[in-house]
């Protein structure tokens, strides 16, 4: 059985990518949440992760530590994992790799807390950048292989990456055009993805370092979490 070793729902934007792979292509797997802490996360990551990250997915003497190279080990067993077609493959595949290496303002200024609502003190030029990069990226793939995800019909690894961006929005008040919009308001009603914000409500772990990047950059209008231990 393979094990996916990931932190906090809340938080953890990289940890949700192969989870909900996996969750949503009924893929076994063991889940192994180990949550942030004040102490140094890195060296306690470090027992199973070589890079002392998350998510990091072991499957008897195999090692995966990065989430593209998750959903590239998965696909040589799932070819569902991507799209069938070479074409729109080759496309999700570029999608996935563009948002798992850039996209740095949004990633740092709206970092992902599924349980708060934070309206932000601005919107930065370089996020402005970001948001429409998103925006572009998302029509093309809607447009170019008909929706009604990201690369077509099906849901693939392409819509795991952006699953993230889609709590930001959510948690941001983030504006994109309508179709984009209508693509993350699908992503956030599919059941793993519930599945996964109940959970993340529900974790008892406050990270104050991540909460206080969020104070500086933002108002916190609501804290929907209902079991933290403050």
């Amino acid at each position: 059985m393979r094990e996916l070793y990931i932190a906090n729902k809340n938080y953890s934007s990289w940890s949700l990518r192969p989870w909900l792979l996996m969750k949503q292509l009924n893929i076994p797997f063991t889940e192994q949440l180990v949550p942030f802490a004040d102490q140094d996360n890195f060296a306690r990551f470090r027992t199973f992760s070589p890079s002392g990250k998350v998510p990091c997915m072991v499957q008897h003497n195999t090692v995966v530590w990065d989430s593209l190279a998750i959903a590239e080990y998965l696909y040589e067993h799932y070819p569902t994992v991507w799209p069938d077609d070479r074409r729109s493959r080759a496309w999700a595949r570029c999608a996935a790799a563009e948002i798992h290496a850039n996209f740095n303002a949004l990633r740092s200024i709206c970092s992902m807390n599924c349980g708060l609502r934070i309206k932000l003190h601005e919107q930065s030029a370089p996020l402005l950048r970001d948001l429409a990069r998103l925006d572009e990226l998302i029509n093309e793939g809607l447009t170019k292989f008909g929706g009604p995800f990201l690369a077509g019909h099906n849901f693939t690894a392409a819509d795991t990456f952006y699953a993230p961006v889609a709590f930001r929005i959510q948690s941001y008040g983030l504006t994109l055009s309508t179709p984009a919009m209508q693509y993350f308001q699908l992503l956030l009603a599919l059941p793993a993805m519930q599945d996964w914000y109940q959970q993340a409500l529900a974790e008892p772990w406050l990270d104050r370092a991540h909460d206080e990047q969020i104070v500086a950059l933002g108002d916190i209008t609501a804290d929907l979490r209902t079991a933290i231990c403050r």
